[in-house]
């Protein structure tokens, strides 16, 4: 990794660098690359490729159906109702 591969990549993303900061990404990208090239050289070939690095799975209950309230029994707390409706008072004029 040098100065001329930064001033590149700067150009492609369209930014300035300072001398400063060309010099931080240096070493910076150097120490990311070497780090890739250690993950490479690791022997990949018995791992069986996996779409995310933790496994879940569902933890909601299975769709089943159940007897709910009554509708009469829901209504009779209700202070007004019309029908089968909760009748509830008007808020937009």
């Amino acid at each position: 990794m040098d100065k001329t591969v930064i001033e590149y990549i700067a150009n492609l993303s369209r930014i300035d660098l300072s001398e400063e900061e060309k010099v931080f990404f240096i070493h910076q990208l150097s120490n990311i690359i070497s780090y890739i090239e250690k993950l490479n050289r690791l022997n990949t070939e018995d791992i069986e490729p996996m779409s995310h690095a933790i496994i879940s799975s569902n933890v909601f209950r299975g769709d089943e159906p159940v007897v709910s309230i009554l509708r009469e029994e829901a209504l009779s707390n209700a202070p007004s109702k019309i029908g089968f409706f909760v009748k509830v008072p008007k808020v937009i004029d």
